[in-house]
């Protein structure tokens, strides 16, 4: 049986869930993400750790996590990283 809860509320709190769904994917190849802040349709999220120099972080940020908060905040036009 599936647990899973579509996530609901501010675009703040679909926004933060869907970094922290993506988070221990990307913790495991020894990067991070964080939210830094929204602002109209646009989504700023500051990679860290292995993601800043890795030669597919631009990759990660756009099929993996601007996908994911786009699925769960279709409001969110641009994700861009710090």
């Amino acid at each position: 049986m599936n647990d899973f809860v579509w996530p609901r509320g501010s675009i703040e709190d679909r926004v933060s869930f869907a970094i922290e769904e993506v988070r221990p994917a990307i913790k495991a190849d020894g990067g991070d993400v964080s939210l830094q802040g929204i602002e109209g349709s646009t989504v700023t999220v500051n990679l860290k750790g292995a993601c800043r120099t890795c030669a597919m972080a631009q990759s990660t940020l756009t099929d993996f996590v601007a996908e994911r908060i786009k699925l769960y905040a279709p409001e969110i036009t641009d994700v861009v990283a710090e």
